[in-house]
């Protein structure tokens, strides 16, 4: 039995969505504020019975107020004798929900019984609908119109007193069905649970309620699965806190009492392994009581001969009791040895636990909470024995929620917990790679090296779904990264459909790549592109110096070789993120060189050429010709208008060198009219962007120096040609740009026309994404 998905309906920023759960670990990522918190809380609220009671108002997607506000505006409006609408119906279509959808085996019929629509089941999905709605509507109308009555009566009455003329400015409560619910939501509200039908699974949108479907009288999942959180708040900010339980403290002395108490108290149900303590212990005892006896022997003597008048003289006896609990019950339970040896902790060096890093606390104590969790659900020890446990079965499902474990974690130790939580999630003799208990691990996530470390195809992506109107919520929904990595699994499709071919290769390069780059694709507001190491290394200190707001945007920096973005295409226009491509033009030439001798057809080979306009020269550009603009001839490429270098719903945009006016002078003394080139790549047109810059150059080597001679021509197409010459001919374009860091401030460059072109836009897109945003959709 296994999760298939959960549908999530009007729940703060998650209007609907639906989050397929993979079978093993789900990774939650995406920017700030796309809602990945959102989801795990509606997990853990709706899941949890004992969470149940933290909902509140501000749970209900803003945009949903309006016509919850309209319907206590139609109570107010209508009376008794109008029959205003009291059904649940009309509040279904506004209040939070969730759809869990059960992926059930046959074999496990007997585990789901009551969530059975028909007789005729016989495998496949079972779905469960957890909705918030009125617990009686007409009490709720009830209460709602008395209690705005009531108000209005008495701001009426004090109005009278005062002066009957002027406009009252007092509002007592409640103003509005949202105060009225402010304070009685939970009173009038509750959680109920709905059988769905399997027929009408997975749809387009969740399936309507039905005149059939009746609340359930108990929890559904009770019994099916055991739900285990570590919040993204582990208490370790003060080492000097006071004691907790192994719920809301972490620290591993806590849990390792909590354990012991539940799975290893020798004094709870003991068995026979455990005589040999109890018998130390009890003579533990019975010495230290003879020790307490002849300590308070003088003193007792003298409490004794008081005589006091109705005691008879009462004699008093000193009683010890040995727990074992108490024995982990003190700050020094937990030691580390720093010498790492096997000297006693008197003798070694050791230190409590409270003076360990909080990355260290919080890795061991993840840790063991992920064996703590396992071993409860599988009843390890004593805690398979006790009387609450003897007839009820083991939940076939564990479903572990995680929130932001990168907490406190250097980036190698992120990566070592990701790696390691669900193996230790399964490593217990009936479970491993046995099916009939199931282990699912959810991880909600800002780190790209926990992203970095997971199965790309249980990447689960949270994008911003900007609003159409200004008077709409943003609200967002869930990509499931399966559909773009999952292929990359499948095997090599020799023989096949060119097309399913050409999708498997893609998604082996994006994978590739990513696993390479350490990428923070995911987690970034917009995405750019870049050819090579230069425009790495150069565009950072463009934006630094002239795009402030852009500094101040988590863009993502991916050196890919512009002609290689194509193939990131999916991922690209899944995430749905403004990207910016800087590419090159890679102009060549086609020449033919013979004939085919057995067909006599033409054989052509091309070569690398100067970009020129009317010269029919092509792109090589993978990217230019089959993405954006899609044209392979250059005078086509170097001439269209701005906005067909926007593709994807005007989310990605390229950058190229195009026909730029240069002002090129061989001399102060006699300059040059202004003039027109198409450079060839970044390191030119970065040239030509900043002349006397490189003119006034004295400390000069390698291509920097062939760059600055050529800026000496007498005529702006020698010096293009000579550069053109000089980069054909060179690899150290990396060592320029580094050169250029170490003897120019990059911050006195002016940006080639082109990219300065690709930065506006950028500029202007994400300043047109942001919009303030209701304090309920900020996610920390």
């Amino acid at each position: 039995m296994k999760i298939a998905c959960i549908d999530i309906q009007n729940f703060r920023k998650l209007k609907s969505c639906r989050v397929d759960i993979a079978e093993t670990s789900t990774i939650f990522v995406g920017a700030n504020n796309s809602g990945k918190t959102s989801a795990m809380d509606a997990l853990i609220m709706f899941l949890k019975k004992a969470k149940q009671k933290e909902l509140a108002t501000t749970d209900i997607t803003l945009s949903n107020w309006s016509s919850i506000e309209q319907i206590g505006t139609d109570w107010l409006s209508k009376g008794e004798e109008q029959h205003p609408d009291l059904t649940r119906d009309i509040w279904r279509r506004q209040l939070p929900s969730i759809d869990v959808w059960l992926d059930v085996d046959d074999s496990h019929i007997h585990y789901v019984s009551h969530l059975l629509p028909n007789l005729d089941w016989d495998g496949g999905l079972l779905g469960v609908r957890f909705i918030l709605e009125p617990k009686d509507p007409e009490e709720l109308y009830k209460s709602y119109v008395s209690a705005r009555s009531t108000a209005q009566d008495t701001i009426a009455f004090r109005q009278s007193e005062i002066d009957s003329n002027s406009s009252p400015s007092l509002i007592l409560w409640p103003k509005s069905m949202r105060d009225f619910l402010d304070k009685k939501l939970q009173k009038y509200f509750t959680i109920n649970a709905y059988v769905l039908d399997p027929d009408l699974a997975l749809g387009s949108s969740p399936q309507p309620f039905t005149e059939f479907m009746e609340a359930m009288d108990s929890d559904p999942l009770d019994g099916l699965i055991k739900i285990d959180i570590i919040n993204a708040q582990r208490g370790f900010s003060d080492p000097n806190s006071g004691e907790g339980t192994a719920n809301n403290d972490r620290r591993l002395s806590v849990q390792l009492r909590s354990y012991f108490d539940k799975h290893l108290n020798p004094n709870e149900l003991p068995e026979a392994s455990d005589l040999d303590a109890l018998e130390a212990m009890e003579a533990a005892r019975i010495a230290f009581d003879e020790k307490l006896k002849l300590s308070f022997s003088n003193a007792i003597g003298e409490l004794e001969g008081l005589n006091y008048p109705g005691f008879s003289d009462p004699q008093i006896l000193l009683s010890s009791k040995v727990n074992p609990l108490e024995g982990l019950n003190h700050d020094s339970a937990v030691q580390f040895n720093v010498l790492r040896t096997d000297t006693p902790s008197i003798e070694g060096f050791c230190l409590p636990e409270k003076y360990n890093g909080l990355g260290y606390q919080n890795l061991i104590s993840m840790i063991f909470n992920l064996i703590r969790f396992r071993d409860e659900w599988m009843r390890v020890g004593k805690a398979g024995r006790r009387e609450e446990n003897i007839s009820k079965p083991i939940e076939p499902l564990h479903l572990m929620l995680i929130e932001e474990p990168e907490a406190h974690l250097h980036a190698q130790v992120q990566q070592v917990f990701i790696k390691k939580a669900y193996s230790v999630l399964r490593a217990h003799s009936d479970l491993g790679e046995k099916v009939h208990f199931s282990t699912q691990m959810l991880v909600s996530t800002h780190s790209s090296h926990i992203a970095h470390e997971a199965d790309f195809a249980g990447l689960r992506y949270f994008r911003r779904n900007q609003p159409v109107n200004t008077h709409d919520v943003p609200c967002a929904y869930v990509v499931n990264m399966s559909s773009i990595f999952g292929i990359a699994r499948k095997r090599q499709l020799k023989g096949k459909d060119p097309n399913e071919q050409k999708k498997l290769e893609t998604a082996q390069f994006a994978t590739r790549y990513l696993r390479t780059t350490h990428c923070d694709l995911f987690f970034a507001d917009a995405a750019m592109l870049v050819e090579g190491p230069a425009e790495r290394m150069l565009v950072p200190h463009f934006i630094r110096k002239h795009y402030p707001s852009l500094d101040r945007s988590y863009i993502s920096l991916l050196e890919i070789g512009g002609s290689h973005a194509h193939r990131l295409r999916p991922l690209i226009e899944a995430l749905g993120i403004p990207t910016l491509i800087i590419t090159d033009l890679d102009s060549q030439v086609k020449e033919e060189t013979g004939k085919n001798n057995a067909e006599g057809e033409p054989i052509f080979r091309t070569s690398k050429a100067r970009p020129q306009a009317g010269q029919n020269q092509l792109t090589g550009n993978d990217t230019l010709k089959s993405w954006i603009p899609a044209k392979a001839d250059l005078d086509e490429v170097v001439t269209i208008p701005p906005e067909q270098k926007i593709a994807s719903c005007g989310k990605v945009r390229v950058a190229y060198p195009s026909i730029t006016p240069i002002a090129f002078t061989s001399n102060e003394v006699q300059p040059i009219a202004q003039e027109s080139a198409i450079p060839y790549t970044f390191e030119d047109a970065l040239v030509l962007a900043n002349l006397s810059t490189f003119k006034g150059m004295t400390c000069k080597t390698g291509l920097i120096k062939k760059m600055a001679n050529a800026t000496q021509k007498t005529n702006l197409i020698d010096a293009c040609e000579e550069m053109f010459n000089a980069l054909d001919k060179s690899a150290k374009k990396a060592e320029m740009a580094m050169d250029l860091l170490y003897s120019v401030d990059p911050c006195t460059f002016v940006p080639p026309l082109y990219i300065k072109e690709g930065l506006d836009w950028l500029k202007t897109t994400l300043e047109g994404l942001s919009q303030p945003e209701s304090s309920q959709e900020v996610e920390l």
